[in-house]
């Protein structure tokens, strides 16, 4: 059992006259409930295979499956609608609507998600804003909170709209350490408690050290 399969993926850039091979052949699996994390040194390809599992970034050539759905072919609009369902994001530069509190931009994504009743998203919002501890910051705006305050903001909006997988791209990397590793350990109980996979894009050490599982990626191919 997979929650996301990688079938011999490859992926081509044109910069000008020239082809750039982003990604050769990746074939992985991630079974549900890992903490994993693609690592490797910028420009090794890591990024772009994260993109190409959240659907963010289509392959030249090869499968991705999430769960049994081959999404490979798929429209935008279908793309969207799975990524909403099925996948919470968690981005380095928090990615938070600066005229939006916090309670706010974690309701923000279910908006359009007709199968999220208005009572079912309110509680939703609550519970992610009490589970990473900002109950009592729930009326602020982005400009009102720390770096690490709003990236726990950043990660209660991925959770509450009830994704299989979270994928964070370079969580820690605007963070301070103290801060960064306070994240970390905080996704990592997440992980734990609510059974979530997870799944990072990084080069820091401390998230390999917390993982289940590391995939190494360098010159955009695994590294074995």
């Amino acid at each position: 059992m997979s929650v996301v399969r990688v079938e011999h993926v490859s992926k081509e850039y044109q910069l000008g006259k020239q082809t750039v091979l982003a990604l050769d052949d990746i074939s992985m699996v991630v079974a549900p409930g890992r903490f994993l994390a693609i690592a490797g040194p910028s420009g090794s390809g890591k990024t772009t295979l994260l993109n190409m599992i959240g659907c963010i970034d289509t392959p030249t050539r090869g499968s991705i499956f999430i769960g049994d759905e081959m999404v490979s072919g798929k429209t935008p609009d279908e793309l969207a609608e799975l990524r909403s369902s099925t996948l919470g994001f968690v981005f380095q530069t928090f990615n938070l609507l600066p005229v939006l509190s916090a309670w706010e931009n974690v309701e923000y994504p279910m908006l359009q998600r007709r199968d999220i009743s208005r009572a079912n998203r309110r509680a939703r919002v609550d519970h992610y804003l009490n589970v990473v501890g900002l109950s009592a910051k729930a009326k602020h705006r982005p400009n009102e909170l720390s770096g690490g305050q709003r990236q726990r903001v950043a990660i209660a909006r991925a959770l509450a709209g009830g994704p299989s997988i979270v994928l964070a791209d370079e969580p820690t990397a605007n963070l301070d350490s103290k801060t960064g590793e306070s994240i970390l350990v905080l996704m990592k109980q997440i992980n734990e408690t609510e059974k979530t996979t997870f799944i990072f894009s990084t080069h820091d050490f401390r998230v390999m050290e917390l993982a289940d599982r590391v995939v190494s990626v360098a010159d955009g191919r695994l590294v074995v």
